[in-house]
């Protein structure tokens, strides 16, 4: 979250990242709910200050005046009613500083949507066919390694069964891509679990914000990862880090889940965008200084496994509106599918400064004795499937109906061509 003390310092410019996010909050009501809760704060200060004077007037007194006897209890019953007063101004200020995004880099291209998304580079050439290209679902369909009917028989709509080579396959993504970043990047391998509770994705920023998308179990309390950073975030939650440990590299495999209510209507054939995927994920956590840094090197290393499976691909520096509330600069890298004929989100890479540090209490020591200082964070996929099974399948398609495996994957599938 946004610390409280920058919204008091400085209101003009706070009031001024939330319109280029286009965000609907108000700065007055958090200023506001603050000198409440400061003036309840002094008030409850200067009774129990009261109240303890009075305690020793009574303890040197050899006797217990009556004005004095009735004066704590009216001290004491109006601090239980400030104290209340307090707790209600503390609950309503946390849930506005927690519904409030991130304050956006200057240097990030202002806009309400992924419409003002700034192109970076374009890498490769989208390939020619001699023959009119298909799309993924009638891909996979024909070669029969992924199963639509049975998906939405076994769980409803936006769900799918992967068959034979087409689990195989993604398998074979997953290791490849978690080797590469364990052995190239530098990052080290984690299993998470699956579902997380209140305080970790509060911390993360999932929620309250991304509450509508993710499931529920209501009896435990416990949310199913939307992403593995929700996760990653809460491993250091509530911790102070040594700077020699500095910078940390997570990466992590999980499935994901999202109830994708905001895109109703929206890419409903195939695996576009469905309930339920897997991920690979990469999280930072790094000292300020770096962190703009940090994030360069984290989107190339999301484009670099792009680039090994020798796909086309494109990075896009996203708009003010289109970033996640945590992100402060953001970047997107998508690969190029030819049967949709579109560009396909496979990783969004985020710096998120000290926002989620912030609300999990994440900090480092910059030198022994010093005061913690809160760390920075980042997270970037690397990569999400299915879109990258569906690029692959679209942009490897064979005249003969059959698709060609990417030459750096077939080490892990022990194939080189699905038909």
């Amino acid at each position: 979250m946004i610390s409280i003390d920058l919204i008091r310092r400085d209101p003009d410019a706070i009031r001024e990242a939330m319109r280029r996010r286009g965000a609907d909050v108000s700065i007055e009501d958090i200023l506001s709910l603050d000198e409440e809760r400061r003036s309840l704060i002094a008030e409850t200060d200067t009774l129990r200050a009261r109240r303890n004077e009075a305690s020793r007037e009574m303890g040197r007194s050899k006797t217990r005046p009556q004005e004095l006897i009735d004066e704590m209890r009216r001290v004491g019953g109006r601090i239980r009613e400030l104290e209340e007063r307090l707790r209600s101004a503390d609950e309503r200020l946390d849930a506005l500083l927690l519904s409030t995004p991130n304050i956006p880099h200057e240097s990030a291209p202002t806009g309400p949507d992924e419409r003002s998304n700034v192109e970076v580079r374009r890498v490769g050439q989208p390939p020619s066919f001699d023959f009119e290209p298909q799309a993924h679902w009638d891909i996979a369909e024909r070669l029969g390694i992924i199963d639509f009917e049975r998906g939405v028989r076994l769980a409803g709509s936006r769900f799918f069964v992967l068959r034979g080579v087409g689990a195989k396959l993604q398998r074979a993504l997953i290791s490849f891509m978690i080797d590469m970043h364990v052995e190239k990047h530098g990052y080290t391998e984690v299993y998470l679990p699956y579902m997380v509770n209140r305080d970790t994705a509060l911390a993360s920023g999932h929620l309250p914000g991304f509450q509508e998308e993710m499931y529920h179990d209501e009896e435990d309390d416990l949310w199913m990862l939307p992403t593995a950073e929700a996760a990653i975030t809460g491993l250091h939650r509530n911790e102070i880090l040594a700077a020699e440990d500095l910078p940390l590299y997570y990466v992590a495999h999980t499935p994901c889940w999202r109830r994708e209510k905001a895109s109703a209507g929206r890419d409903t054939r195939g695996i576009m965008r469905v309930h339920q995927f897997d991920k690979v994920e990469m999280y930072k956590f790094v000292e300020p200084s770096r962190s703009y840094e940090e994030l360069e090197t984290l989107t190339a290393a999301a484009a670099d496994v792009v680039e090994a499976l020798e796909i086309p691909y494109r990075v896009l520096e996203l708009a003010t509106g289109d970033m996640s509330s945590p992100a402060v600069k953001a970047f997107d890298v998508e690969m190029w599918a030819p049967g949709a004929n579109r560009w396909l989100e496979v990783s969004s890479c985020s710096n998120c400064t000290d926002y989620q540090a912030r609300r999990g209490r994440i900090r480092f020591r910059p030198e022994r004795g010093s005061r913690p200082r809160l760390v920075h964070t980042l997270n970037g996929s690397g990569l999400a499937l299915p879109r990258v099974i569906i690029s692959i399948l679209e942009n490897c398609q064979q005249a003969d109906g059959s698709v060609s495996v990417p030459e750096a994957l077939r080490p892990y599938t022990g194939f080189d061509r699905i038909g």
